[in-house]
């Protein structure tokens, strides 16, 4: 099975890139070859520009309204208390770290000139070549502990809204019930009624030959199912039956 998500609104859609770009790091920063570890600075690069705003501040108020909400839950005998408690653990220490960043979110890499004329030069196609940025050059032939323990430090001021987001991402995800569903001939529409989703998740066979190319807004939800084709081809409408699982998730 394969998963699709959709976010519904723009909150959501910043917590799912953030993650993204999170998980890319963490692959690349474990690797050992420079490429794999110029990859990891470019995932960083690309936090540094997401994470502006008032990310944190949003953070903190989303995971204190989580934590008011599952601390009601204590008395609830359908509830498990240890994992409960695990849960509420986590939430309270990482509002904790959260509120322990002092300054601009990103500021200590804006601060760091080194790293800002790398980040300057890599907007540029091919502007990180070895003749543009000899310091680059002579850091990717530095060994790989050294390279991973620079990324990993400048990484670090981050780590808290990493794991703000891979809790709250997990409690919409695990808030929703899938339901099975039918798009006849590759069409799916749905009206929305109730408490307005933030995130739509779709499940489907990965050996059926098509994708979901979803739009969706707070009144109704709109899916069609696509192939993708030789390479060669645009992708086209399918025109079968396509069963699929949905699912609607709200904080």
């Amino acid at each position: 099975m394969i998963t699709y998500e959709y976010p519904l609104n723009e909150r959501i859609r910043i917590l799912m890139r953030m993650e993204d770009l999170f998980a890319k790091y963490t692959h690349f920063v474990a690797l050992n070859a420079p490429l794999d570890h110029h990859a990891a600075l470019l995932a960083l690069f690309e936090i540094l520009e997401v994470a502006r705003g008032d990310l944190k501040s949003d953070l903190i108020q989303e995971l204190e309204r989580q934590r008011h909400t599952l601390e009601s839950l204590r008395n609830n005998p359908s509830v498990k208390s240890d994992a409960l408690e695990d849960v509420l653990e986590n939430i309270v220490t990482t509002i904790g770290q959260l509120q322990g960043l002092s300054g601009k979110t990103g500021q200590h890499l804006r601060d760091n000139e080194w790293v800002m004329s790398i980040k300057q030069r890599a907007c540029i196609p091919g502007g990180v070549c070895e003749f543009d940025l000899p310091s680059f050059h002579y850091w990717l032939s530095l060994d790989p502990t050294t390279r991973r323990e620079n990324l990993q430090s400048w990484m670090a001021p981050f780590q808290p809204l990493s794991s703000a987001i891979s809790i709250i991402l997990k409690i919409l995800r695990d808030s929703g019930q899938a339901t099975h569903r039918v798009a006849t001939k590759g069409a799916y529409q749905q009206m929305i009624s109730g408490r307005a989703a933030q995130m739509l998740r779709v499940k489907l066979d990965t050996n059926l030959p098509c994708f979901p190319e979803i739009s969706a807004n707070k009144y109704a939800i709109n899916i069609r199912f696509t192939a993708l084709g030789t390479g060669i081809e645009r992708p086209k409408s399918c025109d079968i039956n396509v069963e699929f699982d949905l699912t609607l998730c709200c904080l």
